[in-house]
């Protein structure tokens, strides 16, 4: 593996996505091949730090992938770089509830033998702050405490307080970023918008971030951070599969600014299993892929985009045709709106027979499930985990034949999603790194 460090933070909203995406867009002005990585299932903060290095932003979550995935994962994702960069999620240690701190940045952290950069929002602080270090830093001895990156600091003189109060525990100072409100990035009900949406001016967020990062953070300590993990023999995760598909079937795969919620192994995968990965937008083209022979719809934000959507009649109705067909079609969340007979009172493909609405409810957790029915994806009782993260609700959840069974923080059961034809739709996003031959199974129906 290479060079390695991990930005963590005391909690939530504390700045790391800045720090990280400005990190990584400094050390690549600075020359650096940088490989970027978010801890957890999230999609949008890798969006940004892809923007920033010029090539993919991957997860690492082994409640999703397992643990003994994520060293391989990254030595994957970190081919040909010179540093990885890993943001955090939520608080070092706040993991998967229930499970003390599994999946969370200080397991990763350990798993991966990175030392930690805590970014502490120094609004609000003083010499108080070497006690929040110190409890940081002593809470888990597995956990190696390298460094601090302050941010929000508001003058001068509170910089030099809080240097000293990080110099009272050891810990040494990596940069102090100032207050500037102008960096804030759009956010809307499940986050930050999207560096897809944002176009342009996500491009300039985080070249502003990249400046920020490199006028008031050492970047050499930083890299001597990274240098100072354990030089360690990891062999890379392989997104290879020893007997692909003849033939070459093409799948398509939805992007654009509505469908922004995919892992990077997913095409990958796909490559390896055979398929012709054929990208295109359900907001601008009017037609599948020439030759399209299966379909991939990941999640997003459909229902910002239910206007575009629904008024692109010919693609709706080729989507509708391509079910009909039988023809293998995977869904997950943003997806699965997309395939159902309205969202939000817009005609949407119709193959489904519900309908989707915006809710005031957040929908999130990991979930372990089962699944319901034998589909292009697996067969019937294959274990996965899986996440949700929405606002939405689909009325009914389920169809006759369901994609999952769970069970719920209550213990009660839970039957979700739909299977039908060659259809596979729900909630659920899963990560394919952890089940490869799922991918194959669907690249394999495709070529049928």
């Amino acid at each position: 593996m290479p060079p390695r460090v991990v930005l963590a933070a005391p909690g939530s909203g504390c700045g790391k996505t800045t720090a990280s995406t400005g990190l990584v867009a400094a050390l690549r002005r600075a020359g650096h091949r940088v490989a970027p990585f978010k801890v957890g299932p999230d999609y949008i903060d890798p969006g940004y730090h892809a923007v920033a290095a010029g090539r993919p932003g991957r997860n690492l979550d082994p409640v999703l992938v397992g643990e003994h995935r994520i060293a391989p994962l990254l030595a994957h994702g970190a081919q040909d770089a010179d540093i990885a960069v890993i943001e955090g999620v939520m608080g070092l240690f706040d993991g998967r509830s229930g499970t003390r701190s599994f999946g969370s940045t200080a397991h990763v952290a350990k798993l991966l033998d990175a030392p930690v950069v805590l970014v502490v929002d120094a609004r609000g602080q003083g010499r108080s702050l070497a006690a929040l270090l110190h409890g940081f830093r002593g809470f888990d001895a597995e956990v190696r405490l390298a460094g601090v990156l302050l941010n929000r600091v508001g003058s001068a003189h509170h910089e030099q307080v809080l240097r000293e109060a990080c110099d009272e525990v050891g810990l040494d100072v990596v940069g102090c970023l100032p207050r500037r409100e102008e960096l804030d990035v759009p956010s809307r009900h499940l986050g930050l918008v999207t560096a897809a949406e944002h176009g342009t001016a996500a491009v300039a967020a985080v070249a502003a971030m990249g400046d920020l990062v490199a006028e008031s953070v050492d970047l050499a300590a930083v890299v001597a951070i990274a240098r100072s993990a354990p030089g360690r023999e990891t062999e890379p995760w392989m997104s290879t599969m020893d007997t692909p598909v003849d033939g070459r079937p093409v799948v398509a795969v939805a992007g654009g600014r509505a469908f922004t919620f995919g892992y990077a192994e997913h095409v990958e995968l796909l490559r390896a299993a055979g398929a012709e990965v054929a990208v295109f937008d359900p907001l601008r083209d009017e037609h599948l892929p020439e030759g399209t022979a299966g379909l991939l719809l990941p999640g997003g934000f459909p229902e910002q985009h239910a206007d575009e959507l629904s008024a692109n009649a010919l693609l709706r109705k080729e989507v509708a045709d391509l079910v009909e067909a039988g023809k293998p079609v995977h869904a997950e969340c943003g997806g699965l709106l997309y395939l159902a007979r309205g969202l939000d009172g817009r005609p949407m493909c119709g193959v489904i027979d519900a309908e989707a609405e915006m809710t005031e409810r957040l929908t999130l957790g990991y979930r372990d499930a089962v699944a319901a029915t034998d589909s292009p994806l697996g067969g019937t009782g294959e274990r996965r985990v899986g996440h949700e993260f929405h606002r939405t609700r689909v009325t009914p959840g389920s169809g006759e034949s369901p994609a999952w069974f769970w069970r719920d923080r209550q213990g009660r059961p839970v039957r979700e999603g739909f299977v039908f034809r060659g259809v596979h739709a729900s909630y659920l996003h899963t990560h394919p790194a952890a089940a490869p031959d799922s991918v194959l199974r669907f690249v394999t129906r495709c070529a049928m």
